[in-house]
This record gives structure tokens, sequence and C-alpha cells, in this order.
């Protein structure tokens, strides 16, 4: 039989945010949102004396200004953030060659094997941490357990700057009294519908049968079966390349198509900002619906050149909904806009200035 698994999760904390006040010592101990201003702008992170104030990320812009109007609105700048982030990645990969990164400031780590330094998931992880520290001078949380949903669980619960372990003989009973809106995919909307059920925590969900879940949620069902139990056999997977990004939006009442502008420009530019996290260009736009009946549209279509801002990738989605040929007295429950199609960048090629001699 193979080992199990030591999966380590690191995030950075409000890495944007941190990555400002590190370079800018004017805006330490503020309230920094990193975010562009204006009505259709959401927040790409903020910092901890931000967050204190309910201010939280692809939050609209307008609502973080009127939750702190204190706040330090500070543009991002994501080729700076990226910089960091390959530092942080070669810290990663000094340890193990199985990096599999989900953003700019997150990644699974999995050290069953590590090429050098402690044996102990534990001690690697706050090895790394330190590194991390050391070399960047920000700080990362890390969590650590047999699988990546526990890990991605156990990272953010002593954030900042801490690391928490679920080794394996602790994980039933950890996940007996775990609320069930710390499961992944599970928010406010999911969390509701849960709770009207009966459903707090994993405990709970534990009661219900494989095929009651899977038939009031479907696909989603069998994966809330799972990780109520702690199952989740998926590999790190290293150097996977991005295919498609996309945001969604489920509301708390059904709308009719043409009541859905403002969601699909929100969600737009919250798919902009995740597409500033990756090397390579996404060129088709996609729309995404879920009637009340949990029937799922999706519309696509992918222009000439790739869309090379925010702005276009919002217009060529609202225009996506002319394609949308249900009744008009469809209510939707979902919205999401994607981009897919990802390609690397094609190089520059410099013209000659002067003719060869």
């Amino acid at each position: 039989m193979s080992p199990m698994r030591k999966i380590i999760h690191v995030d950075m904390d409000a890495f944007y945010a941190s990555v400002e006040q590190r370079d800018d010592p004017s805006l330490r101990g503020k309230p920094v949102v990193v975010a562009w201003r204006g009505a259709r702008s959401v927040v790409c992170a903020a910092s901890y004396e931000a967050r204190v104030f309910g201010v939280r990320s692809a939050m609209p812009a307008l609502r973080a200004e009127r939750l702190c109007p204190d706040a330090v609105f500070v543009p991002p700048d994501f080729a700076r953030y990226k910089a960091v982030s390959r530092q942080v990645r070669e810290i990663f990969l000094s340890h193990t060659d199985l990096v599999e990164p989900l953003s700019l400031d997150e990644a699974y780590l999995d050290v069953t094997e590590p090429k050098r330094g402690p044996a102990l998931a534990t001690d690697i992880a706050r090895t790394i941490r330190a590194q991390i520290r050391e070399q960047t001078r920000l700080t990362a949380s890390a969590g650590i357990a047999p699988n990546k949903f526990l890990a991605k669980v156990a990272s953010d619960w002593r954030k900042p700057d801490g690391q928490f372990v679920i080794p394996p003989q602790r994980v039933d009973a950890f996940l007996a009294a775990l609320p069930v809106n710390r499961v992944p995919g599970v928010g406010k909307v999911m969390g509701g519908k849960l709770a009207e059920l009966g459903i707090t925590t994993c405990g709970d969900l534990r009661r219900w049968e494989l095929a009651e879940l899977e038939q009031r949620f479907g696909s989603f069902g069998r994966s809330l079966y799972n990780r109520a139990r702690g199952v989740d056999e998926r590999p790190v997977q290293p150097d996977q390349p991005v295919q498609s990004i996309s945001s969604e939006d489920t509301f708390a009442d059904d709308l009719l198509l043409d009541e859905l502008d403002e969601a699909i420009a929100t969600l737009a530019e919250k798919t902009w900002h995740a597409t500033r996290k990756t090397e390579r260009i996404g060129h088709t736009v996609v729309l995404k619906l879920k009637t009340a009946q949990f029937r799922i549209v999706t519309r696509s279509f992918t222009p000439e050149r790739a869309p090379d801002s925010m702005q276009e990738l919002r217009d060529i989605a609202l225009a996506l909904r002319a394609r949308v040929d249900l009744p008009a007295d469809t209510r939707y429950r979902l919205v999401g806009v994607g981009l897919g199609g990802f390609r690397e960048r094609e190089p520059v090629v410099q013209g000659q200035l002067f003719e060869p001699w």
C-alpha cells in the first residue's frame, strides 16, 4: 500500500494588501483596500485592518467604502504580485516537486516524500513559513492534513501567520463539529438551504444518504457526502495549465434575464481580476445560467482576438444574453461569467531597427 498522503495548503496572508503595506511603510497599520475606485469595481484584497470593518475580497468597491470610510484604496499591481509569487514558488519547489498552485497566493504541496529537511509535515510547513518571512518579509498560513480538502480547511484555522494540523486519527472528531459553511463551495445561499434541513455541521450532514443529497443538490450532493466523511482522493497535480476561470453568483430570489445586468457586470470584473493571476490568456467568453428548475444553459463566444480589458469581457458577456432562447418569463437562480480557451502568450517579435551590414 502507498503511504498516506501528507498535504500542506499554504495561503499567503492578505497577499496583495500585504505586498502594498510592505512596499509603502505609510500604509502599515491602516485599512488598505486593493481595488480600482468606481461603481462597477470589486475588491481584489483587503488588509486585516480593513477586514475588521467587514471588507472582503470580491465585494463591490462602493460597499467596501461605505463599510470603511477611512480605507486607503490602492490600485492593483499584478506584475509586482506575480514577482513575489515566483519567489514563494521557488521556496515550495525546494521542498517538493509536487506543488499545485491555485493562484498567486496559495498552493497545495504533497510532502509525503520531501526532497530534504525535516520528515514531519508540520516541521516542513513551519520551515516554509519561516523562509517566506525571511525572503519576502511577508507572512503565510498553512494547513496540514491527509488530503487537499482538510488541508485547505486547516490553513484558515489560525490565520494570519499560523498553522494547524489535522492528523489522520483526529479527522472524524474534527469533522463531526465542523460547521458546514467551512466546507469549500458552501456559500451563504447553500448554507441557508442546508440550515433549513437542520444541517449546520458535517456531523449533521453524515446522517443523510448519498442518494438524498444528490437528489436535492445534484453533483454537489456527492461532494457534500464525501467531504462530511473527510474523503478527498484528488492528488496534488503540479504545473496544470489553466483551462478556464469563472465567477458565479447564486441569488436569494430567482431573477428574470433582463434583471441580470448588474450581476453579470460584477462577475465579469471578478473573472477579469482572477485572470490576472495567470500568465496565460483566455480567448472564449462564457455566460452560464441556471434556471429555477436547475437547468443549466451556457452560451459562449470566441472573438478574433482575446478580450484585452475588463470592459470588453463584460460587454461580450452581456451580449451573450441575446442568444438565450428560453421563454421570457424564465427565472434564473444562478449566473456565471467565465473565460476559457487559455493559451500561452505569444512572444513579441521586435523588428530590426537597421538594415544588416
